[in-house]
């Protein structure tokens, strides 16, 4: 399934990658990777790298996005990674290029580009990316390896989820034995916290509530997210973890208000929840999936659809 993805990437000599917005370590990852295994194997060419900041992620070198003019597009293969929606696209003008190619493992909704590599059963995009260089016997740079190694990382959960298997530590073995890798280093960055973190951190953990069912949850209204002075990204994406630990909750979201309606981050440890995310508008995977709804009272709705999921468990 590689070899049409990179037979794209070999006849475009200008090369615009693209991933969703509020970006993961797997969206930067794939996107900082790609860019890198394109220029150790192709070095004529031009690659650049759109979309919003980095944010937490800022750590990974050449995290940096660049500025491309429109025209720029014309002649240009666009490059979208880590995206199950064309909605969540960064950048919509990967539509305006002379061609353009995706590449995913989130749950399959629909093609929205001309070429397409999608795989579910990957971890990470960053691990399809690296499969491809392993399997097409492509160059990596040490770099290229160490943001592939990286998205794999964040989003296998430190190799802790279900999608986990044989092939995700073959690959990321081979990304380590040509990414220059300090564990510690790369442990730290992604995962220390200043004091101020944790007490934010145990602020949401104070806010949780639960269902009739025991479904976790947390709503963070729009008066509350300005006092605190968190992006809604930040506390919708960053917050839903306090949950994942609870003796007895198998199911937990976390509701956030923002300017574009309310958040809804979704997770489990047991049950596929995609289909409730689906309903919202939303997609992902089947333990880990988001939408966003227009008010409150959708959101309650789709606690009672999760609530009645455990029920019906």
């Amino acid at each position: 399934m590689y070899k049409e993805f990179a037979e794209q990437l070999k006849a475009f000599d200008t090369i615009i990658i693209h991933r969703h917005k509020n970006p993961d370590g797997d969206a930067i990852g794939s996107q900082v990777g790609l860019k890198h295994i394109i220029t150790a194997n192709w070095p004529e060419k031009k690659v650049y790298m759109v979309g919003d900041e980095a944010g937490r992620y800022a750590f990974m070198d050449d995290s940096v996005m660049d500025e491309v003019p429109d025209e720029a597009y014309a002649d240009a293969l666009a490059v979208v990674l880590d995206c199950g929606g064309e909605n969540m696209v960064c950048d919509e003008r990967y539509k305006t290029a002379k061609a353009n190619a995706r590449m995913d493992h989130h749950m399959f909704t629909g093609n929205f580009t001309q070429t397409e590599v999608i795989d579910s059963t990957f971890e990470s995009c960053c691990g399809i990316l690296a499969d491809m260089v392993r399997t097409l016997g492509l160059k990596i740079d040490p770099l290229g390896a160490k943001s592939l190694f990286t998205g794999m990382v964040t989003d296998s959960g430190r190799f802790r989820y279900d999608c986990v298997n044989g092939r995700t530590f073959e690959l990321a073995a081979f990304l380590f034995d040509r990414g220059e890798i300090d564990f510690n280093d790369l442990y730290r960055k992604m995962y220390a916290e200043d004091f101020e973190g944790l007490k934010r951190r145990s602020e949401f953990i104070l806010k949780i509530q639960f269902s009739e069912h025991n479904v976790a949850y947390i709503y963070t209204d729009a008066t509350e997210v300005e006092r605190l002075g968190m992006s809604t990204f930040s506390i919708s994406r960053g917050m839903v973890g306090v949950m994942g630990d609870i003796r007895g909750v198998d199911i937990w979201v976390n509701f956030t208000e923002a300017p574009e309606g309310v958040l809804c981050e979704l997770r489990s440890s047991k049950y596929n929840i995609n289909p409730i995310a689906v309903k919202y508008g939303g997609g992902g995977h089947e333990k880990a999936s988001g939408a966003t709804v227009a008010s409150k009272e959708i959101a309650m709705q789709m606690l009672e659809d999760l609530d009645k999921m455990m029920t019906e468990a």
